[in-house]
């Protein structure tokens, strides 16, 4: 999503940092999508007013109202069509937009959901938990070993990949503060593939026109 800032567009970054995780307390239908009623749990909403924007499992959503410990955004058909977890009752982890001054925790994140997965295998490892993913094969080239990868707004290191699945490692407190804890085979997730490869594979096929030509 993409701001006006003294006649200038800005686009939105968040870091992948969960702040507090939430429930979808209702869903209203509107005229080309929902308004999405969010109480916002342990999120802290002293600075939050209207106009800011919000990453909700990963996408990144418009407050329209702020009320006592909830918020409300307008969510097109289209968002609900090409996300997941945007249902009545479900968790959702809960991102404000970084500040120019603030520390870069995780890594830049949009909030721009580049597709769905599914989860695989959810498993213990010792102390940490493996989660499994497949992604879908448009998204697969961009999915590296050692990369960064956001799963439902959550960022995350791929420790290894497969074809189009690959592999995270989920500590004890990432579990703790996040909805990641509640998922299960089968189970879809947002995710949103490193900037940096969107950006190289946008030069490269630059590249590969200018040869061509």
């Amino acid at each position: 999503m993409a701001v006006l800032v003294s006649g200038r567009t800005v686009e939105l970054m968040f870091s992948g940092i969960v702040e507090g995780v939430g429930h979808i307390r209702t869903m209203i239908p509107a005229v080309k999508g929902y308004r999405v009623i969010i109480d916002a749990g342990n999120l802290d909403l002293y600075d939050v007013t209207i106009g800011d924007s919000i990453a909700v499992s990963g996408c990144c959503l418009t407050v329209v109202e702020v009320a006592r410990g909830s918020l409300a955004m307008d969510v097109s058909k289209e968002t609900i069509d090409c996300t997941a977890g945007l249902v009545q009752g479900a968790a959702v982890n809960l991102e404000k937009a970084l500040r120019l001054s603030d520390r870069l925790g995780g890594h830049l994140v949009t909030g721009h959901v580049d597709g769905v997965g599914t989860v695989v295998e959810f498993v213990p490892d010792g102390e940490s938990w493996r989660l499994t993913v497949e992604a879908p094969s448009s998204l697969a080239r961009f999915v590296a070993r050692k990369g960064s990868i956001t799963i439902n707004g959550v960022s995350l290191t791929v420790n290894e990949v497969e074809g189009a699945r690959f592999g995270v490692n989920l500590i004890p407190h990432t579990l703790a503060i996040t909805n990641l804890k509640d998922l299960a085979p089968g189970a879809r997730v947002n995710l949103e593939v490193d900037l940096i490869a969107r950006y190289i594979e946008r030069l490269l096929e630059g590249r590969a026109a200018s040869g061509a030509s």
